[in-house]
């Protein structure tokens, strides 16, 4: 199949993150777990729910910038595209 064919049937997920588990990626989400785990072992109930709204509010914050910057490369990746295929 081509690109446009496995993406179709969801094939290629741009969502995927792979990471090796000694790279420097790997200890940030190490340390981001470890912390909020001591954290949330200090709050109450009521600052584990603000956490738990904050987080998620991140999380959301986060997939907006990601399916923006997608977008953005999926148009500049056309543009090369176009520009490459009128040049002279």
């Amino acid at each position: 199949m081509n690109i446009p064919e496995e993406f179709y049937y969801g094939n290629v997920n741009p969502q995927e993150q792979f990471y090796k588990r000694e790279s420097e990626y790997a200890a940030f989400v190490k340390t981001v777990s470890d912390n909020e785990e001591k954290l949330r072992a200090c709050l109450g109930d009521e600052e584990q729910r603000l956490l738990s709204q904050l987080m998620n509010a991140q999380s959301e914050i986060i997939s907006i910038e990601a399916r923006e910057r997608f977008i953005e490369g999926w148009k500049l990746g056309a543009k090369f595209m176009i520009d490459t295929l009128l040049m002279p």
